[in-house]
């Protein structure tokens, strides 16, 4: 049995440590490790931290801001992933961790989900709701092209412009369309483009690529951009089976950059096509709008006309009505019933129709009014009525 002088010297907790440390990290090597996060903090500094889990145990997992910046999705508690990492133990809390290198979201692709919360979080603002989208101007003044000046889109979609219609201006607001930095890049382009002056639309335009060159348009500066412009965007990016976040806030979205040309200004041709076939009927509309407005007229008069004719029957009918009340009560009507109207001439003031016999003395001369003529009397007797 051993004395407590053979014993060995105690070690100290920093030397213990140290020993764990460095079997741990010895023996086990980077790892890939499947759980569910939990607790997730995205640390002011950058940095982020995390527990991972399944039904029997955890991890505190920790990724440095280096690492977690270049994150394309957004990690969330709940998420099923899959990490990288190396384990550590951290000394001063006697705990081990997973420092790790990569996230990888299960079942689906980090760029994919990323959509998907981008996607999920602006509908639920209303970017992508169709009463927002504004309609584009028939005929556009001035036209700002976001892109590569040097690509293949940019020269594409002028020829297109200069092809269809010459009527409108196009300037370029140069950016780049892919890699670090782009979505800012881009956006900062939408604003300049839409305070030009007389600019009415602008084309957002990159030709085709992989899903991460057409990443910038997937980022969140750029929708915030798109939503944020004056006048309304035409998002031409990639090919036809490309579908950005870009185009799902546009107010008009394109296959192809040459399709968003095509979209924006009208087609020369289909308008000389018109014009010409409506100076060929316009003539014959004008004979049949003037034979037209004449048949009307003459409809109009033929109604007046007849309205006339009624209105004077009605008043013919009444003007006889009323002449015949008249003649009923004219004394001439009454002298045709035998009666007579008699008048004494009076010294200066006229005729007087005699009402009463005490008008008149024996010897005086009246005039007697018949229905036929009248006879000059001398008054030779009177008397009252009884």
């Amino acid at each position: 049995m051993s004395s407590p002088d053979q014993q060995p010297a105690p070690l100290s907790v920093s030397d213990l440590t140290g020993a764990i440390k460095e079997v741990l990290e010895t023996a086990i090597p980077a790892v890939r490790v499947a759980g569910e996060l939990s607790n997730v903090v995205l640390a002011r500094s950058g940095h982020l931290y995390a527990t991972l889990k399944d039904d029997a145990a955890q991890i505190r997992v920790v990724m440095w801001k280096g690492k977690a910046s270049r994150l394309r999705f957004e990690p969330r508690d709940g998420l099923a992933v899959v990490c990288e990492g190396n384990v550590e133990v951290y000394a001063p809390r006697g705990a081990y961790q997973l420092i790790l290198s990569a996230i990888q979201p299960e079942g689906v692709g980090s760029l994919e989900l990323a959509f998907r919360q981008l996607q999920e979080k602006l509908a639920a603002e209303g970017l992508f709701d169709p009463s927002r989208k504004r309609p584009l101007p028939t005929f556009p003044r001035r036209l700002a092209l976001v892109t590569s000046p040097t690509s293949a889109a940019v020269r594409d979609s002028l020829q297109v412009l200069s092809r269809r219609w010459r009527g409108t201006d196009a300037v370029v607001v140069p950016t780049p369309v892919q890699g670090a930095g782009a979505s800012e890049q881009i956006a900062a382009a939408l604003n300049t483009a839409g305070g030009l002056p007389g600019v009415d639309v602008v084309l957002l335009i990159r030709g085709g690529g992989s899903l991460e060159d057409l990443w910038a348009f997937n980022e969140e500066p750029v929708a915030r951009a798109i939503a944020a412009c004056p006048v309304p965007v035409v998002s031409g990016v990639g090919h036809e089976i490309d579908v950005t976040i870009a185009d799902l806030v546009a107010d008009r979205r394109a296959l192809t950059p040459s399709e968003a040309a095509e979209l924006t200004v009208p087609d020369g041709r289909e308008i000389d096509g018109f014009l010409l076939d409506a100076a060929d009927r316009l003539p014959e509309a004008l004979r049949r709008r003037v034979a037209t407005e004449a048949q009307r007229l003459d409809e109009t008069a033929d109604r007046f006309a007849g309205a006339a004719r009624r209105r004077l029957e009605r008043g013919t009918h009444e003007l006889e009505r009323l002449g015949g009340r008249l003649h009923a009560l004219s004394p001439l009507a009454v002298l045709g019933r035998g009666f007579s109207l008699t008048r004494r001439q009076s010294d200066g003031q006229g005729d007087t129709v005699l009402t009463d016999a005490d008008a008149v003395e024996v010897g005086d001369e009246v005039t007697t009014r018949l229905a036929r003529g009248s006879i000059r009397c001398e008054v030779l007797e009177r008397s009252q009525a009884e």
